[in-house]
């Protein structure tokens, strides 16, 4: 997914979508659960189709971690004066914006691995008993927390980025919610996507959204393999709550798009090398591979 280039900075905005980083409920958490419930799972072969399902939520996981980094990237982008030296305060304006001075001060004007109150990500985020109802369920009510966040986080900023990112994580998230609602009720017979969705605003109601439903985004799992997860099918089947269009699993990979180039900040020493150096020194490894 594409996010907007060339938009004005927002640290305030950046701190927010921290949130769906490092949060309880954020990407970190959904990548590490599901990754550590995959490399753990007893009994695999007995349940090899609910293995396949968070096999491949995991490996989209991944890509939203990326994904929520490059955000941040591009709120805090341009916040810094071109060719200010260090003597005219420069990191001035991002100091007094409301976003998090650690990005600044000891990252790179970038993503940090913390909520949206500088808190770091934990490992005890990650919730892995071994039983399999107990995980379906957990992971169910961590995606329902992972869109609360982002529904928060889209309703505290305009800024396009934010809004770009939080409508496609909706539209997706929502999917994965789904997914495990109906792998319980696949385990347990009980009729788990009646809850949904929560909270209790469909995607219809965010226009982000529409441009990922009418690729069918809303409905659709991908297996993020050639030759793995073949058995996702067996659980992922039925028709969405929301509009009664077939769940489907599609082969490979999500598209990407590739990732903004940043430009460097000579006056807090990003990269710190002369750029004409670089990038000769770039195009002599280029050349020997």
């Amino acid at each position: 997914m594409d996010l907007p280039k060339n938009t004005t900075p927002d640290p305030a905005a950046a701190a927010a979508v921290q949130e769906l980083m490092g949060g309880r409920f954020g990407e970190m958490s959904t990548l590490n659960n599901y990754m550590h419930q995959s490399f753990t799972m007893r009994g695999r072969d007995a349940i090899i189709p609910f293995y396949d399902l968070v096999s491949s939520i995991m490996a989209e996981e991944l890509g939203h971690v990326e994904l929520v980094s490059a955000a941040i990237n591009l709120l805090q982008n341009g916040g810094e004066p071109e060719g200010a030296k260090v003597s005219d305060a420069p990191l001035e304006k991002l100091n007094n914006a409301g976003g998090l001075r650690h990005q600044f001060i000891n990252n790179g004007n970038s993503a940090l691995v913390t909520d949206a109150g500088g808190k770091p990500w934990q490992g005890d985020y990650v919730f892995n008993s071994g039983n399999l109802v107990l995980d379906m369920l957990h992971n169910f009510f961590l995606e329902s927390g992972a869109r609360m966040g982002k529904l928060r986080v889209y309703e505290c900023s305009n800024h396009p980025v934010a809004k770009r990112l939080c409508g496609y994580l909706l539209c997706r998230g929502g999917v994965h919610q789904l997914a495990y609602a109906v792998a319980l009720s696949k385990i347990t017979g009980v009729d788990v996507p009646k809850m949904l969705p929560i909270p209790d605003i469909k995607l219809d109601k965010i226009p982000e959204c529409a441009e990922f439903i009418e690729k069918g985004l809303h409905r659709s799992l991908y297996r993020f393999s050639a030759n793995d997860y073949k058995n996702i099918e067996a659980v992922f089947n039925g028709t969405h709550p929301d509009d009664g269009l077939p769940l489907e699993v599609r082969e490979g990979t999500m598209p990407g798009h590739p990732l903004a180039d940043l430009p460097a900040v000579p006056s807090s020493g990003i990269p710190s090398y002369n750029m004409d150096e670089l990038r000769e020194m770039s195009a002599r490894l280029m050349k020997n591979m």
